[in-house]
């Protein structure tokens, strides 16, 4: 499982879920349900949108700590608030 940043525009809130590569929250609704948040106030059908991150380097068998690490600092730096270069939804 891989953990994903996803943004409502409508509630203004970030939250922060682990699912699989292949499930995709849509809705304010699916992605409150996914982290066992209780209702808010805000519609079950609200959009969210998934936000890039770096995600959430591990080791393989036989890994180290260090080679984690060398993995991590040969990732290149991306620009932008939510690590894309050209910006996102979010942020214009």
């Amino acid at each position: 499982m891989l953990t994903y940043d996803y943004h409502c525009p409508g509630n203004q809130k970030t939250v922060q879920v682990q699912h699989g590569m292949r499930e995709r929250i849509a809705s304010w609704g699916e992605l409150r349900h996914k982290a066992g948040l209780e209702a808010d106030g805000t519609p079950d059908d609200a959009p969210v949108e998934r936000l890039i991150s770096g995600g959430l380097l591990g080791t393989v068998n036989g890994g180290t700590p260090s080679s984690s690490e060398a993995a991590r600092a040969a990732l290149p730096v991306m620009g932008g608030c939510c690590g894309n270069p050209a910006g996102c939804q979010r942020h214009g």
